[in-house]
């Protein structure tokens, strides 16, 4: 099996540091611009195995000719990047998955469904912690069921030891971080999808110690398509995200007195946007080096069998590897892009064309493949 990862930053070097150490994995290739950086722990596997190449992704004649040869390409460019590398792929005749999180552009990605059926690819958009690993845990729980009556998906990345006033460090973009806390959500209410306000309905979820009690709150993203597929199906749905208690009212002041806005104001004859002032003054109070992190999620989902209500329940705490140096994050993100990939290529991945975590993705395989690397996903 051949894999080529397109974008060698976080998720990227984390999901080729997955495949590298995989039985049956042939040749991991990395292509990014800055080809030169490799990460410490990737350093031990660089050889025949794990090469990198340098790339301009916006270069598609120099895409094609390195997925040329490949079985599967992973993509961890950001999203603006995943239509262009899809349909690249598609006529590379190589699978293909990426970390989306951004619904218009999986739309646009279904157009290419039946080129890739007919040519025998499976192409998934949404292959991370969030979208991905929750909404393939979501779909898991509704299978259980003859009817479902609701679902509700929480995660968080968190710092292990948070510090005030924010008790957050930064464990992705930080952009990405305020376009969730500015943007609607859209929830499953009625069986109809109502629009929320991200940072809003606090509601306190309680894990094992160390952990102890976190909030959840609306943001828009991480559920991705799901609430329109289930649409008039399903009662209730939401995704909302984890954080320390006092973190949303936070954020939302911040929001409130137009620190976030995307709209340039003058400031003594500059033009500045309060967002970018904002990321630049609060960024290297929010990056912690040093500081280990943590992933908390959860993902409960009520229904009836034969008229018998039940819950199903999948709970994860992950931590910083230490040993290796990877973050709880890239575990749970990049590794879950790479088993994702590996398993489109070893053929458990069997619906063909364009298709979301959620409706072709094997759970109980998905999950198993995760424990082989630690990632322990417990369902009750």
């Amino acid at each position: 099996m051949r894999f080529l990862v397109l974008g060698g930053g976080a998720q990227g070097s984390a999901a080729a540091f997955d495949l590298v150490r995989r039985e049956g994995v042939e040749k991991v290739i990395i292509a990014d611009q800055a080809s030169a950086h490799v990460r410490p722990f990737l350093k031990p596997h660089v050889g025949d195995r794990l090469t990198f190449v340098a790339l301009d992704a916006t270069d598609h004649g120099a895409v094609r000719e390195v997925m040329e040869g490949v079985d599967a390409v992973v993509c961890g460019l950001p999203y603006y990047f995943n239509y262009d590398m899809a349909e690249l792929a598609v006529e590379c005749g190589a699978h293909y998955c990426d970390l989306g999180g951004n619904t218009e552009i999986v739309e646009r990605q279904r157009g290419l469904h039946d080129e890739a059926l007919a040519r025998g690819l499976s192409i998934m958009p949404d292959c991370g912690l969030a979208p991905g690993m929750v909404n393939i845990l979501a779909q898991a729980g509704i299978d259980a069921f003859d009817t479902t009556d609701s679902v509700k998906i929480r995660v968080g990345g968190l710092p292990q030891d948070p510090r005030p006033p924010l008790n957050y460090q930064i464990v992705y973009s930080m952009e990405g971080v305020l376009d969730y806390y500015t943007t609607m959500s859209v929830v499953l209410e009625g069986g109809k999808l109502v629009p929320k306000n991200a940072l809003s309905e606090i509601e306190a979820v309680e894990f094992p110690d160390p952990v102890g009690t976190l909030e959840a709150f609306h943001t828009a993203g991480g559920i991705s398509t799901m609430p329109y597929r289930y649409q008039g199906q399903i009662p209730h749905m939401e995704y909302k995200t984890l954080r320390y208690p006092g973190h949303a009212k936070v954020m939302e002041a911040v929001r409130e007195l137009g620190l976030l806005a995307t709209d340039p104001i003058d400031v003594d004859g500059h033009r500045v946007a309060p967002r970018d002032f904002f990321i630049r003054v609060v960024s290297p109070r929010l990056r912690n080096p040093r500081g280990h992190d943590l992933v908390a999620l959860r993902v409960e989902v009520e229904g009836s069998n034969e008229g018998a209500a039940g819950r199903v329940r999948f709970d994860l705490l992950d931590y910083y590897d230490a040993e290796h140096g990877v973050t709880a994050m890239m575990r749970t993100t990049g590794y879950s892009l790479a088993v994702t990939a590996l398993m489109q290529v070893d053929g458990r991945v069997t619906e063909k064309g364009v298709r979301t975590p959620d409706e072709a993705m094997p759970a109980e395989a998905y999950i198993g493949e995760l424990a082989r690397h630690g990632i322990d996903i417990r369902r009750s």
